[in-house]
């Protein structure tokens, strides 16, 4: 296993050495953790490399498709009609994961409620 340095350890100094000590050789010592902004940058990254990889699948897929919805009906782009889908199935997903997790911090906080209302019960006698 490797060793994580914590972020709340990443900027403090070692209390087993002298305040005055170089700076050079404390910092090398010392393995920096990830921070946020490095796993921004990263996603930035990767949001760009699939953006790119997106808009070449689109370039080569232009041959026209008929596309019917329901009662709507017209033609475009197969690129593009597997774009939407795509999207509208990542709503969808997203919206049923929205409400799970809605569901849960709801539930949550019902037994944080109902977890209070039995200790100040149980904690206050009726002979007092």
């Amino acid at each position: 296993m490797t060793d994580v340095i914590a972020p709340s350890e990443v900027g403090q100094q070692d209390e087993s050495e002298p305040i005055g000590s170089p700076v050079a050789t404390t910092s090398t010592s010392r393995q920096l953790g990830r921070t946020r902004i490095s796993a921004a940058w990263a996603g930035v990254m990767v949001g760009a490399l699939v953006l790119v990889l997106v808009l070449v699948f689109i370039l080569q897929n232009t041959r026209s498709v008929k596309v019917s919805y329901f009662t709507l009906a017209g033609s475009m782009p197969l690129g593009i009609a597997l774009l939407l889908a795509t999207i509208g199935g990542l709503l969808l997903a997203g919206g049923i994961a929205s409400l799970r997790i809605w569901q849960l911090r709801h539930r949550l906080i019902g037994q944080t409620k109902s977890s209070r209302h039995v200790t100040v019960a149980s904690s206050s006698s009726p002979g007092d």
